[in-house]
């Protein structure tokens, strides 16, 4: 039975050759024997040591350098011991297995994925949104979202969610006081100034979602998907905004027949552009099951390029292909090819409802505009104030909050007005902000957060 109890060991650093590698170790119990078992000495804390790391029978694995840290000042608040030696695989699996072995009689095991820093956030060293902005600068794509997944880390992001909190909290307690007193509820709102405190935190809870949601779109990034006939352009469409040869382009249509998955950033947004097979009717077995995977991208899509081709009359296909699009999903029409047309020559027929673009995958023209409106289509604004590096369940969190405070304002207004409803909405909207920082957070919420962090953090 796996425990928190238990002491715990693993490679902390990616998986391959490197020049430096870590083993690191974690216990509630100091690690002194293990330390003399492992380097025949003892260590002063927080000092870095150059020495062995021995065997069982006193030969050397390895050099390097060893650090102790002390329970509570470490990363896990408890005690915990670095390896720091070469970055051989072979080198780091002996080391590993020979911290268990001298280990065992402690009952040290493996690590599970993110346990060091689930015990980090259990021994309230981070809460849980710092804890989940360790694994999001781990895994950023891009430099914006590395600096707004520090600053979440940093507990910027956290200190503007209890901030709001403990605002609540303030008003819940003027009005269950009030409770206690039923002659004073109809002067409450006006003697505390409840309805104006009530609407600047509305107000301040609003501009936090705002910046929360920028934050989610550097985390998540954009799934775009080029979608239209064979041989508009989409493969060189996707070359144009990657900068390289991401996919081949050749004049045969049918040259596409399964996805080409490409990562670009514009203004540090990461876009997922997605290059799928041409859409039309055929009998070739293989580039049908191409476009059958087409149309599963196109469902997932956060939003659909639909690209036209400038230099071909004739949009029966392209309105059954627009017919067939998710009727929710955000649709770019981008008419591709303009310049081998003369201006104003474009004869495609527009849908209702959808942007239409002119470009030159060749030439480049009108790829910045293009650009600019799939960042406008993610939400993205460049002006903004530096966002937090937020996760879908902290964008629910916030607007659940928002929604009870909404309920609350409605019973502030009420002319029969229901302190003990106002109140318990308060209450609702403080519980939500709290579960953004784990407050209160099910065990089940912590394993599947955790679960996805690197073994070894």
């Amino acid at each position: 039975m796996i425990s928190d109890q238990d002491p715990i060991v693993a490679i902390a650093t990616a998986a391959g050759r490197g020049g430096i590698g870590v083993v690191r170790v974690s216990a509630r119990q100091p690690l002194d024997g293990l330390i003399q078992a492992l380097l025949g000495r003892a260590l002063v804390p927080r000092h870095a040591h150059y020495l062995p790391f021995r065997d069982a029978d006193g030969g050397i694995i390895d050099e390097g350098i060893a650090l102790s840290f002390p329970a509570p000042h470490s990363y896990t608040g408890e005690h915990v011991l670095e390896l720091q030696g070469h970055g051989g695989p072979v080198v780091l699996r002996r080391l590993l297995a020979r911290c268990l072995q001298a280990g065992m009689e402690m009952g040290m095991r493996l690590a599970e994925p993110g346990e060091f820093t689930r015990r980090a956030f259990l021994n309230d060293r981070m809460d849980l949104a710092q804890a989940e902005a360790v694994a999001d600068l781990i895994d950023a794509s891009s430099e914006a979202a590395a600096r707004s997944a520090a600053a979440s880390m940093t507990g910027v992001f956290s200190a503007e969610v209890n901030g709001l909190a403990d605002r609540i909290v303030h008003l819940r307690m003027l009005v269950e006081a009030t409770l206690d007193f039923p002659e004073e509820e109809i002067e409450f709102l006006e003697k505390y100034q409840a309805r104006e405190t009530l609407a600047a935190i509305q107000a301040d809870l609003a501009r936090l979602l705002s910046q929360a949601r920028q934050g989610a779109i550097l985390r998540e990034g954009l799934h775009v998907v080029l979608a239209g006939q064979p041989n508009v352009g989409k493969s060189s469409l996707l070359n144009a905004l990657a900068g390289f040869d991401a996919a081949i382009v050749t004049p045969i249509a049918g040259t596409t027949r399964d996805k080409v998955v490409q990562q670009i950033d514009i203004d540090g947004v990461p876009l997922h552009v997605v290059d799928t097979a041409g859409l039309r009717e055929t009998e070739d077995t293989v580039e049908r099951i191409g476009i059958e995977r087409t149309w599963a991208e196109i469902g997932k899509a956060d939003v659909i390029v639909h690209l036209l081709d400038a230099t071909r009359p004739g949009p029966e296909l392209d309105a059954a292909i627009t017919s067939r699009l998710p009727p929710r999903t955000p649709v770019l029409e981008v008419v591709n090819k303009i310049d081998l047309v003369e201006d104003g020559q474009i004869g495609q027929a527009q849908a209702a409802g959808a942007k239409r673009l002119p470009v030159s995958a060749r030439t480049g023209q009108g790829l910045d505009a293009l650009k600019r409106e799939l960042l406008a289509i993610a939400g993205w604004n460049p002006s903004a104030e530096s966002p937090y590096l937020a996760r879908e369940r902290h964008i629910h969190a916030l607007l659940t909050a928002a929604n009870h405070l909404e309920l609350a304002a409605g019973h502030a207004a009420q002319s029969d007005r229901v302190l003990d409803l106002f109140a318990e909405e308060l209450r609702l909207a403080h519980e939500a902000l709290t579960s953004i920082t784990g407050e209160f957070s099910s065990d089940d919420l912590l394993g599947v957060i955790f679960s996805r962090f690197c073994i070894g953090k």
